[in-house]
């Protein structure tokens, strides 16, 4: 069995000409993105030691072992850096790592199946859970205790309750009409 590991950053392009790349750090605290010793590519083939020098506009730079020049560190554009899931911090209650999530069952407060959790996102105003649904297509709901109340890794599911949706037009026509 592989080992599981954790993505913790992405390279996200080259800066100057000394061979730095811009780093999106994917932990809680940014620069702990190199913090777990070695990192490896998704395939686990490449290893990277990472050494934080600066940050500039949301993302780190840092220098690699071995990239010395503006090319060799745009050639590494989109490596993500993972790490064993070992080497992390154990979660504290109702605290989890988004890689825990995906492949969870969604269920509703019945008991009824609404899908799997494909996803989670950050778009800035809050963790979104994407989650294919059983009959086809895609629901994006906020990862919040209301809408998510239970989260059961163990079981391998969470609870789910979407907001009932309503349509507006109805809601206009009704306001017309009062």
């Amino acid at each position: 069995m592989v080992e599981p590991r954790i993505c913790v950053g992405v390279v996200a392009g080259a800066h100057g000409v000394r061979g730095l790349v811009r780093v999106k750090s994917f932990t809680e605290e940014p620069r702990d993105v190199a913090a777990y010793g070695t990192l490896f590519d998704k395939a686990g083939n490449r290893q990277f030691n990472l050494q934080v020098t600066g940050s500039a506009k949301g993302v780190l730079l840092a220098k690699l072992d071995g990239v010395a020049t503006r090319e060799a560190a745009e050639a590494l554009r989109g490596v993500e850096f993972y790490v064993s899931r070992d080497a992390l911090p154990q979660t504290e209650e109702d605290e989890f790592y988004h890689s825990d999530l995906i492949g969870l069952r969604a269920e509703l407060a019945d008991g009824k199946p609404y899908g799997t959790i494909r996803a989670l996102h950050e778009f800035g105003a809050g963790d979104m859970i994407e989650i294919l649904l059983e009959g086809g297509g895609v629901s994006v709901l906020p990862f919040t205790r209301v809408i998510v109340p239970t989260v059961d890794i163990a079981a391998g599911k969470v609870i789910v309750e979407p907001p009932v949706e309503t349509d507006a037009r109805e809601d206009r026509k009704d306001e017309e009409i009062s």
